[in-house]
C-alpha cells in the first residue's frame, strides 16, 4: 500500500512537472479519482472519512510500539485492511511483534521486560493485547528480580559461611580458658 501510493505520488509529481503549458489538464487517472469521489453517496464519504480516521489513528498505534520497543521488536507492523467504498485499502488493524522471551541472565531479562512493558504501553490508547503484553513482562521482570535476590542471598551465605569458618579456626573458644 505505501508503495502504491509512493509511487502514485511519483507518478502525479512527474506529470506535474511536465506541464508547463497547461496546468489546467488533467490526466486520465486524476479524471477516473474525481468521478468515483462524485459517485460516492453521503454515507459512503462518511464511512471513507471514517475509515481514513481509523487508518491514521493504527498507523500511530503501531508506530509508537515500534518507536518504544528498540531492540525487543520482532517484526515491523502488520495491518489488517478494509476496502472501502472509495475502492482503497484502510487499515482497520494492526499488531506489531514484540520479543518477550527472557534474557541470558536475571539482570538482562529485568532490563528488556522494562523495554518490553514500554513498548507495550507506548500508544496513547493501549488495547486489550497491549495490556496483556505489558503485565506479561511486569511478570517476567517480577521473577527475574526473585531470581536476583536468591542469587544474592546465596552469595551472601556462602561468604557468611566461609567468613565463619576462617574465624573459627585460628582462634580458641574463649570459654574453654575459662573452663
Amino acid at each position: 500500500m505505501q508503495i502504491d501510493s509512493f509511487l502514485n505520488a511519483s507518478y502525479l509529481h512527474i506529470n506535474n512537472t511536465h506541464l508547463s503549458s497547461n496546468n489546467t489538464t488533467q490526466t486520465s487517472s486524476s479524471q477516473k479519482k474525481e468521478k468515483n469521489s462524485e459517485e460516492l453517496t453521503a454515507s459512503q464519504k462518511a464511512l471513507v472519512a471514517e475509515l481514513q480516521a481509523t487508518d491514521t489513528a493504527v498507523r500511530a498505534h503501531e508506530s509508537a510500539h515500534i518507536a518504544a520497543g528498540g531492540g525487543v521488536i520482532r517484526s515491523s507492523a502488520v495491518f489488517t485492511y478494509v476496502q472501502a467504498p472509495d475502492k482503497r485499502l484502510y487499515a482497520v488493524g494492526g499488531e506489531v511483534g514484540i520479543d518477550t522471551s527472557e534474557g541470558s541472565t536475571p539482570e538482562n531479562t529485568v532490563t528488556k521486560m522494562q523495554t518490553v512493558r514500554a513498548a507495550a504501553l507506548a500508544p496513547a490508547d493501549p488495547s486489550a493485547t497491549d495490556y496483556q503484553v505489558a503485565s506479561t513482562a511486569s511478570m517476567l521482570q517480577m521473577m527475574a528480580r526473585l531470581e536476583m535476590s536468591r542469587l544474592q542471598q546465596a552469595e551472601l551465605s556462602a561468604k557468611q559461611k566461609s567468613y565463619s569458618s576462617a574465624n573459627n579456626d585460628n582462634s580458641t573458644p574463649l570459654f574453654s580458658n575459662y573452663a
